[in-house]
């Protein structure tokens, strides 16, 4: 006999609402699957800044603050997906994701897009994270 899935949204508290008809979470039994996150700073409802660094930072933030919601943290990230405009900005977003993460190290995915669902946006990061 197949169990029920139980899945439920999460929404964090001062972040801006999806551009979409999408959850900016989703948990599943341990699992948290977070949409990707752009770089808008809650607090002003604008990009958090121009270069790669600042936007990699909020969208980092972002996603922590719907991972936290949900009762889980960057620590428990098992993989991001990191879209950018111009993968010559690789290593500076790499950079402050090293930073953000620490030692920690989840799986990752980067590629370049053409366009990003913002204007002036440079970056998004998505995650899948566990409950522990």
């Amino acid at each position: 006999m197949e169990r029920p899935v139980h899945a439920r949204s999460v929404h964090a508290e001062g972040l801006p609402k999806p551009v979409g008809p999408y959850s900016p979470g989703m948990v599943l039994d341990r699992l948290v699957f977070v949409s990707g996150q752009g770089a808008t700073d809650p607090a002003t409802g604008r990009l958090a800044g121009a270069d790669v660094e600042a936007q990699t930072e909020q969208c980092l933030k972002n996603v922590a603050a719907i991972l936290e919601a949900a009762g889980s943290g960057l620590p428990h990230v098992l993989r991001c997906g990191v879209f950018l405009v111009d993968m010559g900005e690789f290593p500076r977003m790499n950079a402050v994701y090293q930073r953000m993460f620490g030692d920690h190290r989840p799986a990752r995915t980067t590629v370049q897009v053409s366009a990003l669902p913002g204007e002036g946006l440079r970056v998004e990061i998505d995650a899948i994270a566990c409950v522990p």
